[in-house]
């Protein structure tokens, strides 16, 4: 596994003025120091050749084309380029919040794009849906390489807001994407915790691979405010002045089982979960997630 002083801290990309550079830098440190696992099917029919990458098999290596140009290209096949990517990324109001160089809605979108740009490296194809109450964008799947600003122009939203309807959202993308894929939200998960839940369900039983990254903010997670503070709401107009340490054993306890349950039911249905921090480097939390996906599929 890749020493994450390798990588990008988010200190250091929120330098990056342009989400596609981020998103670039990023992946392109996750995959300097990971071998490109091979997930190749047994398919007879041929579609394209594309470079050998360390870790192919060598039994897909074109050897005549090797002759006539000297360069190494593997062979793939319709089954291994079926790969059908989309993320729903939650660009709501509570997604504004942050105290660091990045918030959770531009630590999310960093996410979204290294995400895009390492599929569409793959040369397998991605799509996404921007969404809070309601959907704010949709970007069809493709795979070429020029459809990574497509994805990222969904993203740059003027500003988060409005709540978060998790089932009603999730429900529209199930009967928008009727072909079988891997499906990625990326949210803080502060939604009505039923409807979320039935949503991923309603995914998995349309035969997704459904996977979940939970962004939350070092606040949220550790909640370690002092003096008299006002918190608040950002998806309503509810606000408390108290003395945060009064509330804080009380905040962590009710914190941990919300985190408990969510892990629970979703691994009840199959559904992989992450969570990250804003605080952790973009490349670490892309690392440890893809290595246990990797892992997981072994």
């Amino acid at each position: 596994m890749p020493d994450s002083k390798r990588f990008l801290h988010p200190e250091a990309i929120a330098r990056l003025a342009r989400l596609d550079l981020r998103a670039r830098h990023i992946v392109e440190g996750f995959l300097s120091g990971m071998h490109r696992s091979p997930y190749f099917g047994q398919s007879v029919e041929f579609r394209q050749h594309r470079e050998y990458a360390p870790g192919d098999d060598l039994r897909h290596v074109d050897w005549k084309v090797w002759a006539r140009q000297d360069r190494l290209y593997v062979k793939q096949f319709e089954e291994d380029t079926n790969l059908r990517c989309h993320l729903l990324v939650d660009v709501s109001a509570s997604m504004q919040y942050g105290n660091g160089p990045l918030n959770k809605y531009e630590y999310a979108c960093s996410v979204a794009a290294s995400l895009a740009y390492l599929v569409l490296k793959q040369q397998d194809a991605i799509g996404c849906t921007s969404f809070d109450e309601s959907i704010r964008k949709i970007v069809p799947t493709r795979s070429k390489r020029t459809h990574l600003q497509a994805i990222i122009d969904s993203l740059n939203v003027s500003e988060p807001q409005d709540k978060t309807e998790m089932f009603r959202i999730l429900r529209s993308v199930a009967e928008a994407q009727p072909r079988r894929g891997m499906m990625i939200l990326v949210s803080d998960l502060l939604t009505e915790s039923d409807g979320l839940i039935r949503g991923l369900r309603l995914l998995r039983q349309r035969g997704h691979d459904v996977l979940v990254l939970h962004v939350m903010d070092d606040d949220e997670l550790d909640f370690n405010f002092s003096g008299p503070t006002r918190f608040e709401g950002l998806e309503s107009l509810d606000a408390l002045n108290c003395n945060p340490r009064a509330l804080r054993e009380g905040y962590l306890d009710s914190l941990n089982e919300f985190l408990t349950e969510t892990r629970r039911k979703l691994a009840g249905h199959g559904i992989d979960y992450a969570l990250v921090r804003t605080s952790e480097p973009l490349g670490t939390a892309l690392t440890k997630f893809l290595s246990s996906r990797m892992a997981r599929q072994r």
